[in-house]
């Protein structure tokens, strides 16, 4: 018999994601498993969250990008006991740089999106494996490490990830020399290379150490650890010279905020 008083190899499997298809993916990956029992789904947080306190699922499918609360939203309101009970948690995204960065760095699992057949059959024999190691009465340590470091994570971000085919790469932040709009993607430039991601300039500019990062143009952010030095361009502007030489225009707009960020590191 299991800790949960059922038979150890019948696993209740609960599919948490926002989105219809994807749920439906999951299931169809599960149809030539045997002593499986889906016990339901969820498509936010919300119900996932009384899905799992009420049904006590021994693996969770959790989405990480979900509209009202995220997946680690949703192990943070458990709390450690209830966590302590669940058995194997697989978490799915479809690529999310500070997901990604949290689980490669921990045991737990998870599936990329697009995910195929052998890498669902890897992590499901994973889980398998996990719960006929898993005792009752001990917390998933596990996961509660991975809540420990999400509360006490750096507020900036400090590490990118690039999926390239099968291989996901890690890129340090304070490396990039500058960042670029392009359309809907932003170029990041290195000192040997170039990275495009799918991200607004917006939202990279809230997650960038704002005394590394600072924004100079609508399309430009630059670190300012690269600036060689600033010319004067024309009466009241500026550009902004790089290491390696490139230049940018540093934009009214943003001239008294380019103008604070000096001031606080001048002597």
């Amino acid at each position: 018999m299991s800790p949960f008083g059922r038979d150890l190899f019948v696993m209740r499997i609960l599919i948490v994601d926002d989105e219809p298809l994807a749920r439906e993916r999951i299931r169809e990956m599960l149809k030539k498993e045997t002593e499986i029992e889906f016990i339901g789904e969820a498509a936010n947080g919300a119900q996932a969250i009384e899905n799992i306190r009420t049904q006590k699922p021994d693996i969770v499918f959790l989405d990480i990008q979900m509209p009202d609360m995220d997946g680690f939203g949703v192990l943070e309101t458990l709390g450690a006991k209830t966590l302590a009970q669940i058995p194997a948690i697989i978490f799915v995204t479809a690529y999310d740089q500070h997901a990604l960065k949290a689980f490669e760095f921990h045991a737990l699992d998870y599936l990329l999106k697009p995910f195929d057949r052998e890498r669902f059959r890897e992590t499901f024999k994973r889980a398998k494996a996990q719960i006929n190691q898993h005792a009752g009465d001990e917390p998933n340590q596990r996961i509660l490490d991975l809540l420990e470091q999400l509360n006490s994570a750096p507020e900036y971000l400090e590490w990118l990830t690039i999926k390239k085919n099968e291989r996901i790469i890690l890129l340090k932040v304070e490396d990039i020399h500058w960042i670029e709009a392009q359309g809907n993607y932003a170029l990041l430039k290195f000192k040997e290379s170039s990275q495009l991601i799918r991200e607004t300039m917006d939202n990279l500019e809230a997650q960038l150490n704002p005394r590394m990062f600072v924004r100079i143009h609508r399309s430009t952010i630059v670190n300012i650890n690269q600036i060689k030095e600033l010319q004067v361009w024309s009466p009241g502007e500026y550009r902004v010279v790089m290491q390696g030489g490139k230049a940018f225009t540093l934009s009214r707009g943003y001239r008294h905020r380019f103008d604070a960020f000096l001031k606080k590191r001048l002597l």
